[in-house]
């Protein structure tokens, strides 16, 4: 068994004579930052140690900005919109549909463990807030998929030419997280 700092007796910290740090500012985190208006601010145990098997992330995006198709083969997800207008997309693997939920202030969905999905800003300025019941979540980004894979998998796989997808990919030469890059 891996070791774990949780305790069997759904306590989130060892009893002790000291209050364990309980506050800290999510801006002092920079996930990823592709401005100063799309940006991801991450909150883990590391920051809060006494916050046990989950975490927490600020998402601002603005209008046309897409946080990119990804899933987290680790942890579920739940997003409250704070503000503004979005849209989540999200891949049934099930049914291998994709459902589209349009959210604004207020509401939530909810991404079940290693869904793929993406975030898609419709209003000017999008806040959401994000919990994962995983501190030490894993992300995989589409981006990473599509530039890591070789041409010739594609080739074979997909019966796609590996000359042509090769030049297609060519201009993600690393993790986009929010779209579209900037040129």
């Amino acid at each position: 068994m891996f070791n774990s700092k949780y305790n069997p007796d759904k306590t989130n910290f060892e009893k002790h004579s000291g209050t364990p740090n309980l506050f800290f500012d999510s801006r002092d985190n920079i996930s990823f930052k592709k401005d100063d208006n799309n940006i991801i601010y991450k909150v883990t145990g590391t920051q809060l140690p006494a916050m046990v098997d989950g975490a927490f992330a600020n998402l601002f995006l603005t209008k046309d900005n897409v946080r990119e198709p990804h899933w987290h083969p680790n942890a579920w997800e739940l997003n409250v919109v704070v503000s503004g207008k979005i849209i989540f997309s999200i891949l049934d693997p099930n049914t291998k549909q994709v459902h589209h939920y349009p959210a604004t202030n207020g509401q939530v969905v909810f991404i079940p463990m290693g869904w793929l999905h993406w975030v898609t800003a419709v209003s000017d300025k999008v806040h959401l807030h994000i919990f994962l019941n995983n501190e030490h979540f894993e992300t995989l980004d589409g981006s990473d998929m599509l530039r890591l894979m070789s041409p010739e998998l594609f080739q074979v796989t997909y019966n796609i030419d590996a000359k042509q997808i090769s030049e297609a990919l060519a201009p993600i030469t690393k993790s986009v997280v929010i779209g579209p890059p900037i040129s």
